[in-house]
């Protein structure tokens, strides 16, 4: 057991050093965390034996629940809006298009059978959400006719799709007497359907506990976590689509007014990438190198004809009556990366045992690091070279995690009966430089702060305080102070404190301005500012 937790510690802790690594080199993080797996895998260098496709199964799927719930939840519906339509008809018209023509091209070009092709070109037909949010995070690619929103939509919504076609081909393969076109029609309305609606039910009643309750801190990311887990669930078990329930309850989370949205965004990024480090991880540790060799001619045919032929074909075919600029369509015909949800769906139809699916594993797992390695690393050169990259935008900003820098700071302020300020009227106060007065309370009721207002005794008072437009490297610290503290009950003249100054002391709920003589008691909050002797 300890052993084990050191190997997961020591997987993690290279995860991360990893990230720096993919920076400098450019290559993608997820290709990072795949080659780990490799390298620990039956043909790699800690030669750990690992083929058990069911626990795999699991373990990935359930990772991938919440890969999809955050690619909700983290794209900002206002600025995918404009281009939603669009990715709507990519993540379904264009995945059902690359499934049928790639499909096609394993069955009449390569010679494989016409069920696996089908199946091959279903696997491969998604692009993944959690390589392209990465690239575009990480590289800061921000595109022009607002791209980056548009890949970020499609590429978190079109798995279901993929998804279900997979499904469909492996029920037509295990009991094609069972499956009539009545049953496929009501079989893929009920997959959307009761996505849509379980999705949206859960999302609306769990804002609305949100709105009504508060948990205590931590508590919240967790209740959220519980709702993407039951709507994947709640909606397989009623013949929907589980994976477009999860997203579908994301990104109406994600884009309602709820508390603490940017620290929830936070944590779910944090999360998501440890379900990127686990699923990618163990790829590479379920994968064999060595097999790899035995399908690099089919693989690289397919990569190829997928990248330069179909992926090309269907974004054209999309975009054009939408008049978008060639340039655009050559990005998002590049940016179709194919990931981690490919894999999986190869690994779910391994388990399905109806299909020579060990030879489709291998195969969707070399055109996947094929794509990770090649589009994923020159994504950002194609972008620059297209004349695409948007020097003035921020692709930071599609995501629910953005916050624009404020201007103006509001800070409360107390006025005592020793402040200088009572008893005078606002024109008159040497208020500092770009500072109002905005905001004061009086008696329990808001008054509206003119020239000639007098401030009195209580009032609060909120002070809008413009913020420096230079950054710089004052180092503040907040230190509490605790009963028997060796602080306690001295005066701020005899405590010595090594490169720091006091500025505040907050106590009681009640700011003081500290001098030499003002005396630290217990459970006071000192802010301390640190810097140089």
């Amino acid at each position: 057991m300890n052993l084990l937790l050191l190997f997961c510690a020591v997987v993690i802790a290279l995860a991360v050093f990893g990230t720096r690594f993919s920076d400098k080199s450019g290559l993608p993080t997820l290709l990072i965390f795949i080659v780990l797996g490799m390298l620990a895998g039956s043909d790699g260098v800690l030669r750990i034996e690992f083929a058990n496709y069911a626990v795999s199964e699991k373990i990935c799927s359930a990772a991938l629940i919440f890969i999809m719930f955050h690619g909700g939840f983290g794209t900002k519906w206002s600025m995918a809006r404009p281009v939603a339509l669009k990715a709507i008809l990519l993540s379904s018209i264009g995945v059902v298009l690359t499934a049928l023509f790639t499909g096609l091209f394993c069955y009449l070009v390569l010679g494989i059978g016409l069920a696996d092709s089908m199946l091959i070109g279903s696997v491969l037909s998604s692009t993944d959400a959690a390589t392209v949010f990465s690239i575009l995070k990480s590289r800061k690619l921000s595109l022009k006719y607002n791209t980056s929103s548009l890949l970020e939509l499609e590429s978190g919504s079109n798995d279901p799709t993929a998804y279900m076609l997979v499904t469909i081909l492996i029920m037509l393969k295990s009991s094609p007497e069972n499956v009539s076109g009545w049953f496929l029609a009501y079989r893929i309305f009920a997959q959307i359907a009761f996505a849509f609606a379980i999705g949206a039910v859960l999302a609306y009643t769990l804002f609305h506990v949100l709105k009504h309750f508060s948990f205590s801190s931590g508590f919240e990311p967790l209740l959220i976590l519980s709702a993407s887990i039951a709507s994947y669930a709640v909606s397989s078990l009623a013949g929907g689509n589980g994976y477009l329930s999860t997203y579908i309850t994301g990104i109406i989370l994600g884009n309602m007014e709820i508390r603490h949205k940017k620290e929830l965004v936070n944590f779910f990024d944090t999360f998501e990438g440890m379900m990127q480090i686990l699923i990618f991880f163990l790829l590479g540790l379920l994968s064999f190198p060595s097999q790899l060799a035995g399908v690099a001619p089919v693989g690289l045919l397919v990569a190829f004809f997928m990248t330069f032929v179909a992926r090309p074909l269907v974004v054209f075919m999309i975009m054009t009556p939408f008049k978008a600029p060639f340039a655009q369509q050559q990005v998002i015909s590049w940016a179709g990366l194919r990931g981690a949800s490919s894999i999986v769906f190869a690994i779910v139809v391994t388990v399905s045992g109806t299909f020579a699916s060990g030879s489709i594993f291998n195969i969707v797992f070399f055109v996947v690091l094929l794509s990770i390695l090649l589009q994923g690393t020159f994504l950002p050169l194609v972008s620059k070279r297209t004349g695409m990259i948007d020097e003035k935008g921020d692709v930071l900003k599609t995501f629910n995690d953005y916050e624009e820098a404020e201007n103006i700071e509001f800070v409360p302020m107390h006025l005592d009966g020793s402040n200088s300020w009572v008893d005078k009227q606002i024109k008159d106060i040497p208020i500092p430089p770009n500072t109002i007065i905005a905001a004061i309370e009086r008696g329990g009721h808001p008054l509206v702060p003119r020239g000639g207002t007098t401030l009195r005794k209580d009032d609060q008072i909120i002070l809008g305080i413009e913020k420096p437009a230079i950054k710089t490297s004052i180092d503040l610290h907040e230190q509490l102070v605790a009963d028997g503290d060796p602080w306690c009950g001295k005066p701020l003249k005899d405590i010595n404190i090594p490169k720091g100054l006091v500025l505040l002391i907050i106590r009681d709920g009640q700011n003081i301005i500290p001098y030499g003589d003002t005396v630290v008691m217990a459970n006071d909050r000192l802010v301390i500012n640190y810097g140089e002797a």
